[in-house]
């Protein structure tokens, strides 16, 4: 079997997020690749994603992979030919030939998302689709306090939609940030993996400590609390991006203070 990896870009607008849903009707980024792939291939292809993003929610890093065996497209000219019938919104930006035993998603080490805030007076429509507006000011140095207190080896139950079971609720935050460039307010979350909206949940908690509305230091009182009311909103996917999917040694990077992870 031949193994090939993808990293694939895409603008989730008009998707109804990355996964395929069977029998729905739905559109998504998932079904549009796989029926390119499969065209190239001759013979239906399914790939394998790092990441399940939902509806609205964009991504520069997505990886995936698929079974190629059968498959005599050269891998630098892969990119090429599955971008020549894909739509404008979807994109391979790169083509690896990988072990058989990777897989896109089991074998990650670390994901990183960025919510985007677009802080100004006035609504900008060339950044729309992409971003969340806030017309207040927003209290930087406050939202980058609590932050902090996210990083490390915790129960993130607080931070999870209600109603997803999942195995365990723990999860460890490698790097939580918040940086601004003109009216761009970027929060920055890198970690070994996340819950169901749970990137979403904390860019809404943060953004009610850069309102005024709670204060940075409640952040450890929620988690603790292990309550979803306790959390503030989940803020709309649009601002959602998946920025990078990182694999082996790949994970063993060090943070801005020099520290190994």
């Amino acid at each position: 079997m031949r193994n090939i990896k993808l990293i694939i870009a895409y603008d989730g607008t008009g998707y109804h997020g990355f996964q395929e849903q069977r029998g729905s009707g739905l559109k998504t980024v998932q079904e549009v690749l796989e029926k390119s792939l499969s065209r190239l291939a001759g013979r239906s292809v399914r790939v394998i994603g790092a990441g399940r993003t939902d509806a609205g929610v964009h991504a520069r890093g997505q990886v995936v992979n698929f079974d190629a065996a059968g498959w005599n497209i050269p891998l630098e000219r892969v990119a090429l030919a599955v971008n020549g019938l894909l739509p404008p919104d979807i994109a391979v930006l790169k083509a690896a030939e990988v072990e058989e035993g990777f897989h896109a998603r089991f074998s990650s080490t670390a994901k990183t998302y960025c919510y985007t805030l677009y802080n100004s007076r006035v609504p900008s429509p060339f950044y729309h689709r992409y971003s969340l507006f806030v017309p207040r000011p927003l209290d930087l140095a406050a939202m980058q306090a609590a932050a902090g207190q996210l990083v490390g080896e915790h129960d993130f139950a607080s931070f999870q939609a209600v109603g997803t079971p999942v195995k365990t609720t723990v999860r460890t935050l490698y790097n939580a940030e918040v940086g601004a460039e003109a009216d761009l307010v970027r929060l920055i979350f890198r970690g070994n993996g996340f819950l169901y909206n749970m990137v979403r949940i904390m860019a809404g908690t943060l953004l009610e400590v850069g309102l005024g509305k709670r204060p940075s230091g409640e952040i450890a009182a929620i988690l603790a609390a292990r309550d979803r009311t306790r959390a503030g909103p989940t803020v709309p996917p649009r601002g959602l991006c998946l920025e990078e999917v990182e694999y082996g040694r790949e994970g063993n990077r060090l943070d801005r203070a020099g520290r190994r992870y």
